[in-house]
């Protein structure tokens, strides 16, 4: 497949998530958030909490599924699946914002993943880092179809996955100090499912987002994604 038709149909499926995603968010709301979604959060208990972490496991795992059909080799899988990552994200805001009219601004907060752990921020961050996926994933995949190799170094996927892992730091620094404060090291390693813990998730009220830290993790990306686009236009020209 060419690839403008392939950044057609990619485009196109992640939307499509987007607009799947941003429903079923318009469902929980409508069930835990009757009077409107706001902080402190209302804890899923049950089923539904189950199924809502493998619904999140599951959009994974359907990213992951496209990105290795379309790609033929590691790192153009891995392009593939940051920009679809990246399209989705954004359209479940768009498409919350038309459903809904939410997020009021920019800076509301929301609860962006569960997986390892909760992640919260101001909705224009993972924007932000969308925007920095999709122009990784266009570096990638414009250079291979020109028939360069594409294949990273080991410095230059130690530096994206370092400022990816600094950046998750950032999205799961408030909710794990909220829980940090209230919990010893011991307390937390044998922290029970039900009971007390439920009541300080219940809780949480998001305090101060960590920009500092979020802004150095976008800034080794960027860092990477400028010398991973130097070496390749290199490559072009020999």
């Amino acid at each position: 497949m060419k690839l403008k038709n392939l950044f057609i149909w990619l485009s196109l499926f992640s939307i499509a998530m987007g607009f799947l995603e941003s429903s079923v968010v318009v469902y929980l709301r409508e069930i835990l958030y009757p009077e409107g979604f706001s902080f402190p959060l209302a804890i899923m208990e049950g089923s539904l909490a189950v199924t809502e972490i493998l619904r999140e496991a599951a959009t994974i795992i359907m990213l992951i599924s496209v990105a290795v059909i379309a790609g033929k080799s590691l790192s153009v899988r891995f392009a593939w699946f940051i920009y679809c990552f990246a399209i989705w994200d954004i359209s479940y805001y768009l498409f919350l914002k038309l459903l809904i009219g939410w997020p009021s601004s920019f800076f509301e907060w929301d609860i962006l993943f569960l997986l390892p752990v909760t992640w919260t921020g101001p909705v224009i961050s993972p924007l932000m880092v969308s925007v920095l996926m999709i122009i990784l994933a266009v570096v990638i995949v414009n250079h291979s179809a020109r028939g360069i190799s594409t294949r990273l170094k080991p410095w230059e996927w130690l530096m994206l996955m370092g400022g990816a892992v600094v950046v998750i730091l950032a999205f799961s620094w408030d909710f794990s100090a909220f829980i940090i404060d209230r919990y010893s090291p011991a307390g937390i390693w044998n922290m029970p499912v039900r009971g007390s813990v439920l009541e300080y998730a219940r809780g949480y009220i998001p305090g101060q987002f960590n920009w500092w830290l979020f802004s150095a993790g976008n800034m080794l990306i960027i860092f990477a994604i400028i010398m991973l686009a130097r070496r390749l236009h290199n490559l072009k020209h020999q």
